[in-house]
């Protein structure tokens, strides 16, 4: 089956959800594209996602709008009616898209090894990942790539922007001013931060001669959290919740210094730029879901919780901590310390 990658002409994608996953994609994707550069490649993403990924180059996408419910699964039927791919990578486990791959033609099916190839998603496979027991998740996705014979597995980004989203970043951020862009909001309340101990790091931050932004989304739950650090904070921050799209977003994360945020996509957006991040963890393993190239800077409290909620048990890889209250364990100290250390770098 490998002696084929080399000639193959065509590759579809499947890679719905969410913003952070599908950042870790592109670089599988860019990798692929730098060793089959004449490849044609087709991604089925979600419709929110496409929106940061829509200038991607040498992509043809093709949008599975899941809000939709079972009309989605004929109308991807027909948009892809008249392809057969070479090859299909099946990067999704869910129910969803387990039955959206059946409306995909294939001759090679890559899924996830058998261990992580949940949701039924084995069935509608017929060439699997190495298996990897402790891996990020841009690790697991650059198995796909490896599985089709990639050699370089290095991550490399380059998202495109229009001129005019980069225009918008430029006019908010100037050139060499020190900004700390605070995206506070996950997109489950209880893997935020509390909004007195954001602020106290932001006054912190200003205090060093940093503009402080805080930027995300147009929900209800970012904005009334952006609401309630302002009431905290003793010093003048900057409110963009709401005020930006994705990709004007992810030009203002290149331009900033910083970026502090919990699990959240803008973590990963920001690392696709070359912009340190400091995480916020406490629910999810930072080491498979932490900001990639900013492992260093994680302020996480997961390791200790996780021992103390399965105590003297072999605890798997992406086992994920419960309770509402876990991410109070995270002290502004430790924030502010791993924001001195990566400042003075």
């Amino acid at each position: 089956m490998k002696a084929n990658f080399a000639s193959m002409k065509s590759l579809c994608l499947l890679r719905l959800s969410a913003i952070g996953d599908v950042c870790h994609a592109v670089a599988m994707v860019q990798a692929i594209q730098k060793q089959y550069p004449h490849l044609q490649i087709t991604w089925v993403i979600g419709k929110i996602e496409y929106q940061l990924l829509k200038h991607l180059p040498g992509v043809t996408f093709v949008i599975f709008d899941k809000s939709q419910g079972w009309r989605s699964y004929p109308k991807l039927r027909k948009d892809l009616a008249a392809q057969k791919f070479d090859v299909l990578l099946h990067m999704q486990v869910a129910l969803r898209a387990t039955i959206a791959s059946l409306m995909i033609s294939a001759k090679v099916r890559v899924g996830f090894d058998k261990a992580r190839a949940k949701e039924g998603q084995w069935l509608v496979t017929n060439h699997a990942v190495e298996p990897l027991a402790t891996p990020h998740v841009l690790d697991g996705f650059m198995g796909f790539a490896k599985a089709i014979g990639v050699n370089d597995l290095t991550p490399r980004w380059n998202i495109p922007v229009t001129e005019a989203d980069s225009a918008f970043a430029n006019e908010v951020i100037k050139p060499g001013e020190k900004v700390l862009i605070v995206c506070p909001a996950a997109s489950k309340a209880e893997r935020n931060w509390l909004p007195e101990r954001y602020a106290a790091v932001a006054d912190y931050a200003v205090k060093q001669g940093y503009r402080v932004l805080l930027c995300g989304g147009p929900s209800e739950l970012e904005a009334s959290l952006a609401k309630a650090i302002l009431d905290c904070a003793n010093t003048s921050l900057e409110n963009l919740i709401g005020q930006t799209s994705l990709t004007q977003l992810l030009a203002l994360l290149k331009n900033a210094s910083v970026v502090i945020a919990p699990d959240t996509g803008p973590a990963h957006m920001a690392v696709t730029q070359g912009t340190p991040v400091i995480g916020l963890y406490a629910h999810s393993n930072p080491g498979r879901t932490g900001p990639y190239l900013s492992q260093e800077h994680v302020v996480s409290v997961y390791d200790s919780v996780i021992v103390q909620q399965f105590p003297n048990q072999v605890i798997p890889w992406g086992k994920r901590a419960k309770g509402k209250e876990l991410m109070a364990l995270i002290e502004i100290e430790d924030v502010i310390a791993s924001f001195d250390d990566l400042i003075k770098k």
